[in-house]
């Protein structure tokens, strides 16, 4: 293994990691494990690369070094970004998973007990099949989590990466509070949080932005297509900023034209839900009590929206398809783990189908500390509305509306 000052984080942390993980695999018996996630990779190597579509593995055994099998072009990466010394690079016209049986018998691995993740998006049933077919000797287990573990808590290196992401996407999102205006496109919506985040030192994120407006916010995860924003109405915007694979993210919505009733209560939801959270959040909570707490909020208004998925999720390291980490751990019903100092999650307490055709959000991601929780972002919890953006005039009828509204919370609020 090599000693170097060159990776995101020091070398003894990377160390400190991969000792951990010997521990855990002492626990289950492993004498080795095969290690394919991007994600875990990363983690544990600070090896990255856009070619993980070809298969790519790190091998540590309980004892003696590990080595990595990757094709013959990433292996530059290893050498270049990592600690890893042994390598055994396949040909674009080679087999991979023979590359990888015959790796393990190199190194006396051939008999033994092997841990491997099963479900990992990149160790595919095509070759899980081929190895199970190929290594006869020893004994396969499905290890899957094993790295996630010790992903889950971040430490005060890995906090400190994260505000760096948060940088970039505050400054994504600030500018796409401004690119928000009447006859522009999403497209260009998008280009400006692009230019910003990258400008303020974001790198490649596992998902672009996403930018949805009017009648298409209720389209699961769109983001822009060309469509021409028209006066008075709405933008739903999602930013994920990246540092070193490290995410952040948030959720805006701008309003074009003067804020209706409707609106300004569905962000007063969020809000509440938002406060409230934070106040809960510490160690020892349990996932489904966050959960329960931002659900019964959203659910808890008149103008028929819903939260339709979980209200938050674990957020790190990703490369694409996804920027979360909720595989691991996801704020939902019914999950009775407890919250740990340096956990981070993005919190989501959108609405789905305000007025039957919007979708709003506003969240925050944040950090789990010894005795609560804090943001990694400094802005507003709320939407941006710019009025002078508005179709026909209805100020006066929006205002009238907004403070009857107003009215009938502060009477629900007494009667309560």
């Amino acid at each position: 293994m090599r000693q170097r000052d060159d990776m995101t984080f020091p070398y003894e942390e990377y160390m400190s990691r991969l000792t951990a993980l010997r521990e855990r695999m002492s626990k289950r018996l492993l004498d080795a494990v095969i290690i394919s996630d991007p994600e875990n990779l990363m983690y544990l190597t600070d090896y990255q690369t856009t070619g993980y579509s070809f298969f790519q593995a790190l091998v540590v055994p309980l004892e003696g070094e590990p080595f990595m099998v990757t094709r013959k072009m990433e292996e530059s990466n290893v050498y270049a970004r990592t600690w890893v010394e042994k390598t055994r690079p396949y040909p674009d016209t080679g087999d991979a998973i023979q590359m990888l049986v015959e790796a393990l018998r190199e190194f006396g691995l051939n008999n033994k007990c092997i841990g491997y993740e099963r479900n990992s998006y990149y160790f595919p049933a095509y070759h899980q099949d081929s190895i199970h077919t190929t290594f006869l000797e020893g004994e396969l287990r499905d290890c899957f989590g094993i790295v996630e573990e010790g992903r889950i808590c971040k430490s005060k290196a890995e906090l400190e990466v994260m505000h760096k992401a948060a940088k970039a996407t505050e400054a994504g999102m600030k500018a796409g509070f401004e690119a928000c205006v009447a006859g522009t496109t999403e497209n260009e919506i998008g280009a400006a949080i692009s230019d910003a985040m990258f400008r303020a030192g974001g790198e490649p994120p596992a998902v672009m932005p996403y930018v949805a407006s009017g009648p298409r916010s209720m389209i699961g995860h769109a983001t822009w297509e060309g469509r021409t924003v028209q006066p008075g109405e709405h933008v739903f915007l999602e930013i994920g900023g990246c540092y070193r694979r490290y995410h952040t993210a948030l959720m805006r919505t701008v309003v074009l034209g003067e804020m209706s009733a409707s609106m300004l209560q569905a962000q007063e939801r969020m809000q509440h839900a938002l406060d409230e959270v934070k106040r809960l959040l510490r160690p020892g909570v349990t996932v489904s009590d966050a959960d329960n707490l931002i659900r019964n909020i959203i659910t808890d208004n008149n103008v028929g929206a819903r939260l339709i998925t979980r209200s938050g999720y674990s957020i790190g390291i990703a490369f694409p398809p996804s920027w979360d980490e909720g595989y691991i751990i996801s704020l939902k019903q019914g999950d009775f783990r407890v919250l740990e100092e340096g956990m981070t999650f993005h919190i989501i307490p959108w609405m789905w189908g305000v007025d039957g055709d919007k979708t709003v959000g506003l969240s925050d991601t944040i950090y789990v500390t010894e005795r609560g929780c804090k943001s990694f972002f400094s802005m507003e919890e709320e939407f941006l509305v710019k009025p002078g953006e508005g179709g026909a005039d209805n100020r006066k009828d929006n205002v009238e509306s907004i403070e009857e509204a107003r009215k009938k919370e502060a009477k629900d609020a007494e009667s309560n």
